[in-house]
């Protein structure tokens, strides 16, 4: 089977007069994009793909190729800091300790307009920095504040945005999987990544709060203030001594974790078990400890990191064979000869990046347009620490862009009947906008996101 398939590939190259290397690619794209339109998993139809075109452009020694690079990416030590963040995120959504933190600040900001969806954005933030994983952080703060912003009288897109945008935060600010598999796939510093996604996050971040303001000032009955009844159950000392309680404990842990890499007294490996060490005496601490607790979170855990490893795989396969046919210098020399400038090829990259969005995760998106992309971005002489912060910064939107974000199926499992899918598509349509708005920044003035680890790393 295999040699017929061999031989009517160099016959249609032949006959055709088409470079075969560029027929081969063709078709390993071909088999990758009719594999996720079968809605196929990412992971075999990536690894599928690699398998069957390096044994029809390489025989036995394709299949040797593909392998190799898996091999490689299992000797990666930096990736034993996935499990161990992922880790983390679970023993914290299981201690609650985001439940304390948003009843302290709804009542600190309830007097305000817009004042309930500020602390979702606020409290997202700081969960944010402690978890790394979307899911955990739109489910934790979808059940904390829907019902709340609901019975409050907040426009229910808006506050189907709100939880979204600020849920999603938890990929970008670091400590952050995504920013961890990005920057051992690039071969760029864990370290110096989380130090530039920083300021794009909380960039993010006050965008949200400055969005949610003036709608609220133009608005006021989308985000109506407390009632002084409501206001009444929490004396405002019992507010600030609250809100500064609960923040205490996931201040420590961010501290800990990012504190001992941004010091250098550890590597983000370490300071990933470090962290999930401390989540659990916080656990331990808000007294949500239990055997259940342990084995729920492990096995969360497990599932989780088993997802994002055998997609890693399958990519390493498809990445091993793409660059054997030597699809780098092909799709480079076919953007010379196009005449797309530098600045070209970027946009097309960020363009490719968001609408790959619409249909899957970030992991799938970062495992086919990396391998294709970084090449060419190294030709034109472009900063791949630089380029991954910006592109981690757009890849927020992927969690919200119609018809298939995450975010968007995670909120809709929590709402009310009565609350419809498409409220959830009109609440994060001004988020996505944002979003690419921060993109553009970070893209047109690169200070924003190198200059936190020019001074922290040098």
């Amino acid at each position: 089977m295999i040699e017929y398939l061999t031989n009517l590939v160099v016959s249609i190259s032949q006959s055709g007069n088409i470079d075969i290397r560029v027929l081969l690619i063709g078709i390993l794209f071909g088999i990758m994009v009719v594999g996720l339109v079968m809605g196929q998993e990412l992971a075999f139809v990536l690894g599928g793909a690699a398998a069957i075109v390096g044994t029809i452009a390489l025989g036995d020694s394709g299949v040797t190729i593909a392998m190799t690079k898996v091999y490689d990416q299992m000797q990666n030590y930096g990736m034993v800091a996935i499990p161990m963040f992922v880790l983390m995120a679970n023993f914290l959504t299981h201690s609650k300790v985001a439940d304390g933190l948003f009843e302290s600040i709804r009542y600190l900001l309830g007097p305000l307009k817009g004042g309930l969806g500020l602390a979702v954005i606020l409290v997202s933030t700081v969960f944010a920095a402690t978890t790394g994983i979307v899911g955990a952080s739109v489910v934790t703060m979808g059940m904390l504040s829907m019902p709340i912003l609901l019975r409050n009288g907040y426009k229910p897109s808006l506050a189907c945005g709100l939880v979204c945008a600020g849920g999603s935060l938890g990929i970008l600010i670091p400590p952050s999987i995504m920013l961890v598999s990005m920057g051992s796939y690039a071969e760029v510093s864990v370290g110096k990544i989380f130090f530039a996604a920083i300021v794009p996050g909380l960039t993010l971040s006050l965008g949200y709060i400055i969005y949610l303001m003036i709608v609220c000032h133009i608005h006021p009955d989308w985000g109506p203030a407390m009632t002084p009844e409501e206001l009444a159950e929490m004396p405002l000392k019992k507010r600030i001594t609250g809100s500064l309680i609960n923040l205490v404990p996931p201040l420590i842990l961010i501290f800990a974790v990012l504190g001992s890499i941004f010091g250098g007294i550890a590597t983000p490996t370490e300071a990933s078990g470090m962290g999930a060490f401390f989540a659990l005496i916080l656990a331990i601490c808000y007294k949500q400890f239990s055997l259940k607790m342990l084995y729920e979170s492990l096995i969360d855990t497990a599932k989780t990191t088993a997802m994002v490893f055998i997609i890693l795989f399958g990519a390493a396969a498809f990445t091993g064979i793409f660059m054997s046919l030597d699809g780098d210098e092909i799709i480079y020399n076919w953007v010379i000869n196009a005449g797309i400038s530098k600045w070209g090829a970027f946009a097309i990259m960020m363009i490719i990046t968001f609408i790959l969005g619409c249909f899957i995760d970030w992991l799938g998106i970062v495992m086919i347009v990396l391998p294709i992309f970084l090449p060419i971005m190294d030709q034109f002489g472009f900063d791949r620490l630089w380029l991954v912060a910006v592109m981690a910064t757009l890849l927020q939107t992927c969690f919200m862009t119609p018809p298939f974000g995450f975010a968007l199926f995670y909120i809709k499992g929590i709402l009310p009947a009565e609350v419809k899918i498409g409220e959830v598509y009109k609440g994060v349509i001004p988020f996505i906008i944002i979003i690419c708005i921060v993109t553009a920044l970070c893209a047109f003035f690169p200070q924003i996101v190198t200059w936190l680890p020019s001074i922290m790393m040098g």
